[in-house]
């Protein structure tokens, strides 16, 4: 494994750059001289290296961040195109954890004519990773207070926008915070393209990882050699939002995340419900039947929450676990707890437990946001500080049902963030490509709506889309053989879909349909 990433505060750092890369910079403006990696085994059949690029590229005789990458070589060298870059999304799931999980689900032919590469972007994993205290400890400390999922009533709302606010302050005194953009992010990966001896860049982001691949489009448009950006947002929804949207509404909302959560939270309570006790432990028979029971649930939970394998389901906690569980349409191999089954297995266990005597709950244990907060609050444009985030997620619930609120309260951890990189990239979306981009996505994803990679494609100078009618985040996550056939013959041939191809997953939950 490539040693663990730093950041050196220090000057003459010995690269070479001939053109400053502000957000205003012309794409494809930089002419550098870009060592080559060195490489040595790692993790069973993958090579890791590091590679050292500027903090900040209006300086880059300045302070430099070491960058962990990681790389899977061509099953078929003979045959080699060249390297294919992954980024996994997140923002902050570091890309050498996630290329060791994902790689089996690249086709055969994509795994033996290219390299897979992936990286842990700046500020996450292995690069310089973002720990804005000193001691988690103290994080936690600070966060104790804030409700699992999203808060209810004014008291918790108000400990929830104050935690924040103080862990943005913490975060700003961290000197990489300021340079996390996903256009530094892009810089960076130009830099790892000319590192591995590709004179082209090839790409598969997936879900934020496709907004990484659309910033690389416009900032590099002639270095597109082929771009596949799988389940994307909508990319002037993402950044900026459309007129005055940004004064009361964060990128998720503005990209109607919670709406495609409740279309497909409604799709899985149906089926769980037409599939009955044998198919869905949650099902109460009926379509509506199921529907009614899990607001039920969520009522009983909202004054009377229970413990379960060690942790606290309140009403935010149960959302937050069904909206993530909506994710992986069928189990992940390797993955315990994934799938709809999955999903209605812990749902009735909630039912059940609700009828136990009530006991004490454990702490709420918050996984660390630093590194996700870092990347989106200094990326994307967000309400003020005086924006009323109650009202906005009343606004959610009301459009998107229960899952509403969850989206809105996740906005709103970047009302007062007080750092945004001024190198960031807004747009425009359509400087047209070397070569066009495919736009894959699930009609059914339940955190970025069809919608968005349909405006993604239209955005973009010169992309298709292809569909897959299916449920489940990121068509790479859920597969779909006849898509993975598009993507391999674009990948290696350039040849696109015709416009308006549908394909079917290779499964559906359930079993259903």
């Amino acid at each position: 494994m490539a040693r663990r990433g730093r950041v050196a505060w220090r000057l003459g750092a010995g690269v070479a750059v001939a053109a400053l890369l502000g957000a205003t910079a012309p794409a494809g403006a930089v002419a550098e001289t870009v060592g080559r990696l060195a490489w040595t085994a790692c993790a069973g059949s993958f090579q890791c290296a590091t590679a050292r690029v500027p903090v900040d590229y209006r300086d880059p005789g300045g302070a430099t961040l070491d960058l962990a990458v990681m790389r899977h070589p061509a099953g078929d060298p003979a045959h080699r195109i060249g390297s294919l870059f992954y980024n996994p999304g997140g923002p902050a799931v570091p890309g050498t954890a996630a290329l060791p999980l994902m790689l089996d689900r690249f086709p055969q032919e994509v795994r033996d004519r290219f390299d897979i590469v992936a990286f842990d972007p700046r500020g996450t994993g292995g690069s310089g990773p973002v720990q804005c205290f000193d001691d988690p400890a103290d994080e936690q400390s600070l966060l104790a207070g804030t409700a699992a999922g999203f808060p209810e009533g004014a008291e918790q709302q108000h400990a929830w926008a104050d935690a924040y606010r103080r862990l943005g302050e913490q975060c700003a005194t961290r000197p990489l915070v300021a340079h996390l953009s996903t256009a530094n992010v892009a810089r960076d990966l130009d830099r790892l393209r000319q590192a591995v001896g590709d004179r082209d860049l090839t790409y598969l982001g997936t879900s934020y990882g496709s907004y990484l691949g659309a910033t690389y489009a416009n900032l590099f448009p002639g270095r597109v050699r082929a771009m596949v950006l799988d389940s994307a947002p909508d990319p002037v929804a993402w950044s900026t939002g459309k007129g005055r949207e940004a004064a009361v509404m964060g990128p998720l909302l503005r990209n109607r995340g919670d709406v495609a959560a409740g279309r497909v939270l409604d799709s899985f309570l149906d089926a769980c419900g037409r599939a009955g006790r044998a198919g869905c432990a949650f099902s109460a028979g009926t379509a509506a039947a199921t529907r009614a029971r899990y607001d039920e649930l969520l009522t009983r939970l909202r004054t009377r929450p229970v413990a379960l394998g060690g942790a606290a389901f309140t009403e935010g906690a149960t959302v937050e676990a069904t909206i993530v569980s909506l994710y992986a349409a069928t189990p992940v191999p390797g993955v315990p707890g994934t799938g709809w089954e999955q999903l209605g297995a812990l749902l009735q266990a909630l039912w059940a437990a609700g009828d136990a005597p009530a006991g004490p709950l454990p702490p709420v244990v918050h996984p660390s946001p630093d590194q996700a907060l870092a990347v989106v609050c200094s990326d994307s444009a967000t309400p003020p500080s005086g924006a009323d985030p109650a009202r906005t997620a009343a606004l959610a619930r009301s459009r998107s049902g229960a899952v509403g609120p969850w989206f809105a309260w996740a906005d709103e951890r970047c009302a007062d963030w007080p750092a945004r990189d001024a190198d960031r990239y807004d747009g425009p979306w359509d400087r047209r490509t070397a070569r066009p981009v495919l736009v894959v996505a699930n009609t059914g994803d339940p955190a970025m709506p069809h919608e968005g990679s349909q405006a993604m494609a239209r955005s973009l100078g010169r992309a298709e889309l292809l569909t897959v009618d299916a449920f489940g985040h990121t068509v790479l996550a859920n597969p779909s053989d006849c898509a993975a056939r598009y993507e391999a013959r674009y990948l290696v041939d350039g040849v696109l879909p015709r416009p308006g191809t549908v394909c079917a997953p290779n499964h559906r939950p359930f079993e259903q349909g």
